[in-house]
């Protein structure tokens, strides 16, 4: 088997994966997995796809991410992942799709509109 390469997004982060086989290491722009993600939430989410197919010990991943905050690109992480374990074995389409794991999440920062304070928020008025 060769290297898979896939891509998540999510808000504006971008996230490239490489899966090869390999013992279970996971490396995240040439950093440490459990370096880069401090928290057991973000480190769950960028591991469900893994634990869903029961693939945690099987491959090697090395990521780059770019953009974005850390939960973001934790997001982004787990849709490459989901993308890469369905090429790999498409039954594993039937475990990821029920937990939504496939769906891209469209939902982007709304523009600021000139005149206002933010994307909705008005500037406050007051009569003098």
């Amino acid at each position: 088997m060769e290297v898979i390469h896939k891509i998540g997004r999510r808000k504006t982060a971008v996230a490239r994966v490489y899966v090869a086989p390999g013992k279970g290491n996971i490396t995240v722009n040439k950093r440490e997995f459990d370096n880069y993600f401090s928290t057991d939430t973000l480190k769950y989410k960028v591991k469900q796809p893994l634990a869903l197919t029961n693939n945690e010990s099987n491959f090697d991943i090395n990521i780059n991410v770019s953009g974005g905050g850390i939960t973001g690109q934790a997001e982004a992480i787990r849709l490459a992942l989901s993308r890469a374990m369905c090429e790999l074995d498409a039954e594993n389409r039937t475990t990821l799709k029920p937990e939504g794991l496939l769906t891209r999440d469209p939902r982007m920062v709304e523009r600021k509109k000139f005149g206002q304070k933010k994307a909705r928020k008005k500037f406050q008025f007051s009569k003098r």
